[in-house]
């Protein structure tokens, strides 16, 4: 049997889609470009999923554009209705992407960083049409809870007590933009957190020289 090459897949997607496409035109299939899209998506996603899979250490890196290719794929065949949850769905997924990337191998904890920022812009960009939250209240929270995840989760490292430090600042930031009586307080949090940053820092240094 004769092997596929690219002239064949290039000729049977052309096939599919303008099949597809004259579906669509007569009524029988709605979305059918943006179903055909999906669909490759979808097969490109799976190609990188499997070669994660194959080897999760030595192939870490395919999860990325694996999840950030399913996120794709999801907004592609979304509803027009819901044509509003696409980029949440897109960063909600690369940001897990970042997160599996930790849970394979401990040792890559700085995975956690860019899958917490990622995960709550998702969030932040799903709710952002709701309005029952503020979404920068949502923002920094979870920026805050991002960096008590790297403090507290287990990683071969060592323990990052560092990380405590923006996350009660940033989790302090979102609870008092999350009350429309604290908001206006919230301008100026970063200068006096700034201020007790570089007091902590000065008297670290004279407490180790003791």
């Amino acid at each position: 049997m004769k092997r596929l090459d690219f002239r064949n897949l290039l000729g049977i997607g052309l096939i599919l889609l303008g099949s597809l496409l004259l579906l669509d035109k007569i009524g029988i299939v709605h979305g059918a470009a943006n179903l055909f899209f999906g669909c490759v998506l979808l097969l490109a996603a799976a190609y990188f999923l499997f070669h994660f899979i194959q080897g999760p250490t030595r192939h870490w890196w395919a999860i990325i554009p694996a999840m950030a290719l399913f996120g794709m794929a999801a907004g592609a065949v979304l509803p027009q209705a819901l044509a509003g949850w696409t980029g949440g769905i897109f960063l909600g997924a690369l940001g897990l992407a970042f997160m599996i990337v930790y849970v394979t191998d401990r040792s890559r904890w700085w995975g956690i960083i860019p899958g917490g920022v990622l995960l709550t812009l998702g969030l932040v960009a799903s709710v952002d049409k709701t309005n029952w939250i503020n979404t920068g209240s949502l923002f920094f929270g979870g920026l805050g809870l991002t960096f008590l995840l790297v403090a507290i989760l287990p990683n071969p490292v060592g323990k990052m007590q560092w990380a405590f430090i923006p996350a009660i600042v940033l989790i302090l930031m979102g609870a008092l933009l999350a009350s429309q009586v604290t908001a206006g307080a919230a301008d100026y949090i970063w200068p006096v957190a700034l201020i007790i940053g570089g007091l902590v820092v000065i008297l670290s240094l004279f407490v180790k020289r003791e």
